[in-house]
């Protein structure tokens, strides 16, 4: 027996083994049925790398997560997923692992610690961050795995993640899966650095690079790497070089950009025949060997036999409810607490009262963490953190590297993993850089694991022009975010709305965009002192009117208050509707009054092409046309990005002379 089987006990050789033959036996079935068109989809096989998620996960406990890429079926296999619900989702069932929501790129089983896989190349890693950063938070002891292929190594959320795992020393495991292609494009071709294990210098981590093929190699470095995740010394970069030898998804070509002599080559170097080969040829006529040598057999058998169910048991499983493929966009609603019968006399402003909401939720909520640049000592930009950093310290009040992909990702993964974070973006310029994370992860995790997954994840920033800030620092951008099913976009215009429409955010388990206009922040309004929740999707009416209804977000409300008693002297009554939430949307308030009035006017500072304001005129047009006795009329900012000079940012801002011609004219019509 080689040096290195021998520090294996025979029970872990054949565990390894048994983890390795399900793999494979599973995919090949799987590869099988694609033939048959039993799965509807693509069908990404591990067939040919089954030695990494075998000796990565034999380590792994229930408690431990694992976050994958859309090669998948290994690790989820290797953590415990049985191979009759991962068949079930490859044929789109409702006994799926998934429920039929994800099919072979979106693998969910978070009661095994199989958190996910995904269809977008590096989200997983970003997502192990959080994983491990709720772990340290928390004090868990878990260990995060982000298992990925060579070609998420040249995405930027590869160098963000190890950046951060690094700087706060997280207990995350970083596998590459080296199999030489990204798709079709060789690693060769596409990486300037042939060596993704030397890629971990740079971040002083310890990094190895690993046969692949090597199921007892992999096992023992990963088993130190989590031994020391486990004990606080932090990440560890696995490279394991390895090779798929089936295409890169079933029925796609696979010799337009590799040989059928390289993938021949590469099936001689199975890892499973390689571990037969290593443990029992220096035993060759001895008893132990023909005792390890029949048990080997067992299992090929019994997997056998697993695999033929697992495939009956999918075939004969009824398809989802079509009822069902709207459920799960949202978390259960929470009952609505009683809010205050007045608002009282204490003035505050806008800035101070979401600071003591926040200041207030992580005294109640352990779990409630923030992450931003310089909301730590500094207190934030905006002030929106100020002296917490004394009372909770560098894990709750964490500064962040200038990498937004980087900690909004992590903030995914650290939310699936049961912490509760806050991501304080400064301005909703920035946030751009993770509109990804944020629509195609954030916003979609709880749909795509049939609710088994909750997002409590409050992503706040600045938004609007003012102070000559220029066009990188000046956007708004809700009604793009509102377009993302599973989000909640939240837009308060008032000190009182700040605050519990932010404690109901904090309190929820969906993800919540919170934008707070710069311009309204030293706005005071009266805030009772004690705590009080705001429901979302519940429109505000500011001022009761009767000839015109006026619908404003954010400071376009203040804006058009700064007209209403003039025009109310020309016997003008406004109506003034502020919406509170962009999603949801409290449209009957809204179609309420235009019964009332008869006439719509919509104030929104961003340009009114394909945005926020077309989303009104066209509800209230759908929904309640017969009450309107004149066109809809809008009032936006003007469409291009916007200007430094005083003068200029003036021009193309809604100002309030602007409102009122609008009404003046409205009403005329």
């Amino acid at each position: 027996m080689s040096r290195t089987s021998g520090e294996t006990s025979v029970e872990k050789l054949c565990q390894l083994y048994r983890t390795m033959q399900i793999i494979r036996q599973t995919e090949e079935e799987l590869a099988r049925c694609h033939q048959r068109g039993l799965i509807h989809g693509a069908c990404h096989t591990y067939v040919g790398q089954e030695a990494i998620a075998s000796g990565v996960c034999a380590h792994l406990q229930p408690t431990d997560r694992v976050f994958s890429t859309h090669r998948g079926h290994g690790h989820a296999l290797a953590k415990g997923m049985p191979p009759r619900e991962l068949m079930a989702e490859l044929f789109g069932r409702a006994t799926g692992c998934s429920q039929g929501r994800g099919g072979s790129m979106h693998l969910f089983s978070p009661e095994i610690g199989m958190m996910g896989t995904s269809g977008i190349v590096g989200p997983c890693i970003l997502q192990a961050c959080g994983g491990g950063y709720a772990a340290k938070l928390m004090r868990t002891g878990a260990v995060a795995v982000a298992f990925f292929g060579d070609g998420a190594v040249n995405n930027g959320a590869f160098h963000e993640g190890l950046n951060m795992a690094a700087i706060w020393s997280l207990p995350v495991l970083f596998v590459c899966e080296n199999n030489q292609f990204a798709t079709e494009v060789p690693f060769s071709y596409a990486s300037a650095n042939p060596s993704v294990a030397a890629r971990g210098a740079a971040f002083e981590i310890p990094s190895y690079e690993l046969d692949g093929n090597d199921v007892l190699e992999i096992h023992r470095v990963a088993g130190e790497a989590i031994t020391r995740a486990r004990a606080g010394a932090g990440p560890t970069l696995l490279e394991c070089k390895t090779y798929r030898t089936r295409a890169h998804a079933e029925g796609m070509p696979d010799f337009g950009y590799r040989t059928k002599e390289d993938v021949a080559a590469w099936k001689e170097r199975c890892p499973i025949i390689r571990l037969r080969e290593t443990v029992l040829e220096p035993l060759s006529g001895s008893a132990p060997e023909s005792n390890l040598a029949w048990r080997f057999d067992a299992i090929d058998g019994e997997v056998a036999e697993m695999v033929k169910e697992a495939r009956e048991f999918a075939e004969t499983s009824p398809t989802p409810e079509p009822a069902t493929a709207t459920t799960h966009v949202y978390a259960q609603v929470r009952p609505m607490p009683a809010e205050p019968s007045a608002a009282g006399e204490r003035m505050i402003t806008y800035g101070q009262a979401t600071l003591e909401a926040l200041a207030g939720e992580m005294k109640r909520d352990e779990r409630i963490f923030v992450m931003g640049e310089g909301i730590g000592k500094r207190g934030g930009n905006f002030l929106t953190t100020k002296g917490l950093y004394e009372l909770y310290g560098p894990e709750r009040l964490c500064d962040t590297p200038i990498c937004e992909r980087g900690f909004v990702g992590l903030a995914c993964g650290a939310a699936m993993s049961g912490a509760r974070p806050v991501i304080d973006f400064m301005f909703t310029d920035f946030v751009l850089d993770g509109f990804a994370e944020i629509v195609n992860q954030i916003a979609k995790m709880q749909y795509m694991s049939s609710g088994r997954l909750k997002m409590p994840v409050v992503l706040r920033g600045c938004i609007g022009i003012g102070h000559s800030a220029a066009t990188h620092h000046s956007g708004s951008y809700y009604g793009m975010f509102a377009q993302a099913p599973g989000l909640k976009v939240v837009v308060p215009s008032s000190a009182y709305d700040a605050k519990g429409l932010l404690l109901r955010a904090l309190r929820g388990d969906d993800p919540v965009l919170f934008l707070e206009h710069r311009e309204i922040l030293q706005v005071k309004d009266p805030v009772p002192a004690e705590d009080y929740e705001i429901e979302f999707g519940r429109a505000r009416v500011v001022r009761q009117g009767d000839s015109v209804t006026v619908v404003a977000v954010a400071r376009m409300v203040h804006q058009t208050l700064a007209v209403c008693d003039e025009l109310a002297r020309d016997d003008i009554s406004v109506e003034l509707i502020d919406p509170r939430t962009i999603t949801p949307l409290d449209i009957d308030t809204i179609l309420g009054s235009v019964k009332k009035t008869g006439r719509l006017l919509i104030v929104d500072e961003p340009p009114a092409h394909c945005g926020f304001s077309a989303e009104i005129a066209a509800r209230v047009v759908d929904e309640g046309f017969n009450d309107l006795d004149a066109p809809i009329r809008r009032v936006n900012g003007a469409f291009c990005p916007t200007p430094y000079s005083p003068e200029l940012e003036a021009a193309v801002v809604p100002q309030p002379a602007d409102i009122a011609a609008a009404i003046r004219a409205l009403i005329q019509e």
